[in-house]
């Protein structure tokens, strides 16, 4: 019995024990760690939407099915109305309801299935032909401003080209436009389309194609989305303009043209020159140069009218009329110049010069400059003496003052300095000697050398 009761011991301690919650929340790991984000296609099922604005539906194919939930804050982002019998095309995280135990899909975006595939196709080519820069602005051509011939191609049992036609013929009837014949839906159309314009192109006729196509959906438009087509769009030596659809559709050849218009009829009014807009300029121009006409032909006769007054003013007769007056003028002057004249002005200035030479003879301005120099001497003795005698005045004052307070009076009182003979320095103290100290003593006519006994008396 003790044997056994240890086996089952052991036995129970190797086996692991699951709750259900627990093995619920293992397989949930393992799924949400294995399975990111994933894309699944399918036909929706038992569909339903709660009060709570939450979607829950199955997705289904003809071997299995699989519960999905798509909560509201995802939900409000749909663009259609979902049903049962729909395909959709979801992207999706892996789950695991743990209250049921329920293996499901947590949808986070849902679009329609056959739409949902050429939007990503078309998004993934734009993608693309742009990071190979087909679609940059610097790779454009200018359009001509005056087309004299526009291949248009497109359907000739489409409306574009009737409202192409239209259009040119009400804003500019003298410009030619050549229908270029080619389907514009289909799986031949992108061939056809590549096949015409290499063709044209070659031609050399035309100065701009127009490619144009009324609306439809995306499927019907898809012609427009062949990466072929947009290559043979970029390399054309003649500038495309794209008209494909309604002004809300785009296609990779609306990005890829040299320009892109709203509408066929659009791309006509963009392509043609309105007739009424060049007759006003015309008229405008033609107004305009009357004008400068006219302001040249006033200028002209302006200076005719100069010219002729010019004329007038050198006519050989009143140039002799002039030089018959120029001549009295002259006899008039040498009249009033006659040689007696002349001599009694040349005494005059004679005199006025003598008298400012004689102001200005040299020993006049040297008697002038001694008698200033003389002043100025007297003047500078005057001065130096009176700076002499005050200087005298401030040393005989600074003589008494420094007599005052000088030593060598005090000595002449009968005081005398004591002077250590070895350190050179005054004695004010007995305690700086000691007995046998030599001194010298200043007095008010020599100096003694003398040596101290002892402090109270000394001996020379």
């Amino acid at each position: 019995m003790g044997l056994m009761s240890e086996e089952r011991a052991a036995y129970a301690a190797e086996r692991e024990v699951f709750s259900p919650s627990g093995l619920v929340r293992r397989a949930r790991d393992l799924l949400e760690r294995n399975f990111p984000l994933l894309w699944i296609e399918g036909e929706i099922s038992n569909f339903s939407r709660p009060a709570s604005g939450h979607l829950y539906f199955s997705l289904k194919d003809a071997q299995a099915q699989v519960r999905c939930a798509m909560f509201k804050p995802k939900s409000t982002f749909l663009r259609f109305r979902p049903a049962d019998g729909m395909r959709v095309l979801a992207r999706v995280r892996v789950g695991l309801y743990e209250a049921r135990g329920e293996f499901q899909l947590i949808v986070e975006h849902m679009e329609e299935a056959g739409e949902g595939a050429l939007l990503r196709e078309f998004e993934q080519l734009k993608a693309r032909l742009a990071a190979e820069g087909l679609f940059d602005a610097a790779r454009k051509r200018e359009l001509p401003r005056m087309p004299r011939r526009i291949g248009v191609l497109t359907s000739p049992s489409g409306a574009a080209i009737r409202d192409v036609l239209s259009v040119i013929a009400r804003r500019f009837p003298l410009i030619r436009v050549d229908l270029l014949p080619v389907p514009v839906q289909g799986r031949e159309a992108p061939a056809a389309i590549i096949a015409m314009l290499l063709a044209a192109s070659r031609a050399g006729l035309h100065d701009v194609f127009l490619l144009a196509r009324g609306g439809g959906s995306l499927e019907d438009l898809w012609a427009f989305n062949h990466e072929g087509l947009a290559r043979a769009i970029r390399a054309s030596p003649i500038p495309v303009v794209s008209a494909i659809g309604h002004e809300t559709d785009f296609t990779i050849a609306d990005f890829v043209a040299d320009l892109r218009a709203p509408t066929p009829s659009a791309a006509a009014e963009l392509l043609v020159p309105d007739g009424a807009d060049l007759s006003r300029l015309l008229h405008a121009r033609q107004h305009r140069l009357q004008r400068c006409m006219q302001h040249q032909l006033h200028k002209f006769a302006q200076r005719v009218d100069h010219a002729h007054a010019r004329l007038h003013t050198q006519h050989p007769q009143r140039r002799l009329r002039a030089g018959a007056q120029r001549l009295a003028q002259l006899r008039a002057r040498l009249a009033s110049q006659h040689p007696r004249r002349r001599v009694r002005a040349g005494a005059e200035r004679l005199a006025q010069l003598r008298t400012r030479l004689a102001a200005r003879h040299p020993a006049t301005n040297l008697a002038r400059r001694r008698e200033h120099l003389r002043s100025r001497v007297q003047v500078l003795r005057v001065a130096l003496r009176n700076r002499i005698q005050a200087r005298a005045a401030q040393v005989s004052e600074l003589a008494r003052a420094l007599n005052a307070v000088s030593p060598l009076a005090t000595l002449q009182r009968g005081y005398a300095i004591l002077i250590d003979v070895e350190t050179g320095r005054v004695v004010r103290s007995t305690q700086q000697t000691h007995s046998g100290t030599r001194l010298k003593a200043r007095v008010a006519d020599g100096e003694l050398v003398v040596r101290v006994e002892d402090h109270g008396q000394a001996s020379s």
